[in-house]
């Protein structure tokens, strides 16, 4: 392991298209409270300064993202894949010699406009030098069904929680657990594939303010939880 202090990176996957969203493009440009989301989340990073240096994976083509980013703390990595995994894995062997082994990256949804920089502070704070690495993620609070069809069931709640993000791994591990999968397609986040490793990351209690905009519905919910807290662009 390098002895070097370990850095903090972000690296936001953003190549998909969003077709639950029914918008005219991708979701991740839809605008929350004037701003395309993905921006929101953007600029979470830009004012924590834990962070050394924000990525974001895109599509070779994507025509729109050099208009939203900013001019300086960010880069963009034309490497996207067809899943969000593959492209988390583009990004992170397109950062091969960039990135020390034990430096910390943290994924993060471009889809999640609700995360700032206390948030980001809990993650790594909470974290420390967890062997594995941690996840924001909330306990499950509602009673939970499961339908299968047509016959209900009620699950137990217990021990339950929904993750979040940003989920935040050594760059060797996240690397090697990506690596080690059967079917990218079934990696549905970062920490699923680390599990299968047979480690379990730290989860670390996050913010309903940091839900995930996917339905036309959520767009209004994510525009009242940044009312009172939207910064301006960097």
């Amino acid at each position: 392991m390098n002895s070097l202090a370990p850095r903090y990176f972000a690296l936001i996957p953003a190549a998909g298209v969003g077709a639950r969203m029914a918008a005219s493009g991708p979701k991740q440009y839809v605008k929350i409270g004037g701003k395309p989301m993905l921006r929101h989340a953007i600029d979470a990073f830009l004012f924590s300064e834990l962070i050394a240096h924000t990525y974001v994976v895109v599509s070779a083509d994507d025509p729109v993202i050099d208009s939203i980013v900013p001019s300086h703390g960010v880069t963009v990595l034309r490497c996207g894949g067809a899943t969000r995994a593959e492209s988390v894995q583009n990004g992170l062997a397109a950062l091969n010699g960039t990135l020390r082994e034990n430096d910390w990256v943290l994924v993060h949804d471009a889809a999640r406009p609700g995360l700032d920089e206390a948030l980001i502070e809990k993650l790594i704070t909470h974290t420390g030098e967890h062997p594995v690495g941690g996840v924001l993620a909330l306990p499950v609070v509602d009673t939970v069904k499961r339908c299968i069809a047509g016959e209900v069931g009620t699950v137990s709640r217990e021990g339950m929680w929904l993750a979040q993000t940003p989920q935040m791994f050594r760059y060797k591990l996240l690397r090697e657990a990506l690596a080690a999968a059967r079917d990218m397609k079934q990696i549905t986040d970062d920490a699923s594939a680390v599990e299968a490793l047979g480690l379990s990351p730290k989860l670390v209690e996050g913010d309903p303010r940091n839900l995930k905009v996917t339905l036309p519905g959520d767009v209004r919910i994510a525009e009242m939880y940044l009312a009172t807290t939207q910064p301006a662009f960097l």
